[in-house]
């Protein structure tokens, strides 16, 4: 059996020569905004804003900037540059049973008091991550002790 399955669907029809239907409503109002601006403006100006004006038109009717229309890059970008952003992470906190033991990961050879510091640093890293977790509904008291010595720190 043969199928005739449609091809080249991306591609608009072109109207006139080279040129689409899109395009030539581009040029049609280019040409009507010139028309309008030569009957309002003296010739200098017109001459200065006419430039800038069939720039923005033509870049309109013929740039496609990632495959896409330029319009339609214009209207994603404002609508990124306005609409609201929201980041939202919330982990679900699984409460876990203390009673299972932890693993305790020793270096070879240390000085007491760094192995008691970086012992402390752990605790207070895993009952900070612990309160965290629980969105506050956990709280400890070292944590809590950590947190009024800090204030008072930043205070003074």
């Amino acid at each position: 059996m043969l199928f005739n399955v449609p091809q080249h669907i991306d591609v608009e029809d072109k109207i006139a020569g080279p040129f689409t239907a899109k395009q030539l409503l581009w040029m049609f109002g280019m040409g009507a905004v010139l028309l309008i601006s030569w009957g309002l403006l003296d010739r200098v100006t017109f001459f200065i804003s006419a430039v800038p004006v069939a720039l923005i038109f033509c870049a309109l009717a013929f740039y496609r900037p990632h495959g896409q229309p330029l319009v339609k890059f214009i209207l994603w970008g404002v609508t990124f540059a306005f609409k609201p952003k929201v980041y939202i992470w919330k982990r679900d906190y699984i409460k876990k049973n203390k009673s299972k033991k932890k693993a305790v990961f020793q270096e070879n050879v240390m000085e007491e008091k760094k192995e008691e510091k970086r012992e402390m640093l752990a605790d207070s890293l895993k009952d900070l991550a612990r309160t965290l977790d629980s969105e506050g509904k956990e709280r400890n008291e070292k944590m809590m002790e950590i947190i009024r010595r800090n204030r008072e720190k930043k205070q003074k």
